[in-house]
């Protein structure tokens, strides 16, 4: 797996005005560590731009490298080419814990942990850098793959466009535990209240119908129990 740097492992997030969590501000975190663990932990990010006068949002793959994030797609998708120009961005990922069930329907709410880039995104342009990004991308995706795998060729490279945001300018939320029911709902003791948890989890691997009797990797093996 490639190595990740740490640029700012002693600081913590220093919010600005459009980082600066006021809902639910008790819930904010300015740990830079915890910044780190949710994009680790996700898989999928939502890029958000203004594309001809008009918001857009778009699920899309990423990769983390220290204060880096790094974020791909085809060339001709519009939205990373007007990201590519450098208008500003905001990149959000969001981990489901569970849902909380509460006394009234008022109360009901969820468990999570998000984290909210701001920032502009510079295009990944010269080769060994477009090629580090792609590798920290897979491998983030698809951990050992990056070694096993072909490499991209030129044509494919040329077809891959890749953005860099960086993460100075983040807010990270994060909610745990369970209802906050009102006083009287919970001496009325009418309703069942509690936290039903949400788990990801990883299935068998199942192999290509094209696959030629090879074994399953190492590396995917791993995934599939979840190390």
């Amino acid at each position: 797996m490639i190595a990740v740097t740490e640029t700012r492992s002693a600081e913590s997030l220093s919010p600005t005005d459009r980082s600066t969590i006021r809902r639910g501000a008790k819930r904010a975190v300015t740990d830079r560590a915890a910044l780190w663990a949710i994009l680790d932990a996700g898989l999928v990010c939502h890029l958000s731009t203004v594309v001809d006068g008009a918001p857009l949002v778009l699920p899309t793959g990423y990769g983390r490298d220290g204060d880096t994030l790094y974020l791909h797609g085809s060339t001709g998708a519009l939205s990373l080419r007007t990201a590519a120009e450098g208008v500003e961005v905001c990149v959000a990922v969001t981990l489901l814990d569970g849902v909380v069930y509460a006394r009234s329907v008022f109360h009901h709410s969820m468990n999570y942990r998000s984290a909210v880039i701001h920032g502009s995104a510079r295009p990944v342009v010269e080769p060994s850098a477009k090629l580090r990004a792609l590798r920290v991308l897979t491998e983030h995706m698809a951990p050992g793959s990056w070694e096993h795998a072909r490499e991209p060729n030129a044509k494919e490279l040329a077809a891959t466009a890749v953005l860099a945001v960086d993460l100075a300018e983040a807010a990270v939320k994060v909610r745990t535990g369970g209802p906050v029911d009102d006083a009287e709902d919970v001496a009325a003791n009418t309703a069942w209240a509690g936290v039903l948890p949400v788990r990801t989890v990883w299935g068998a691997p199942s192999p290509d119908d094209a696959l030629a009797g090879a074994p399953v990797p190492e590396h995917v093996t791993r995934r599939a129990r979840g190390r």
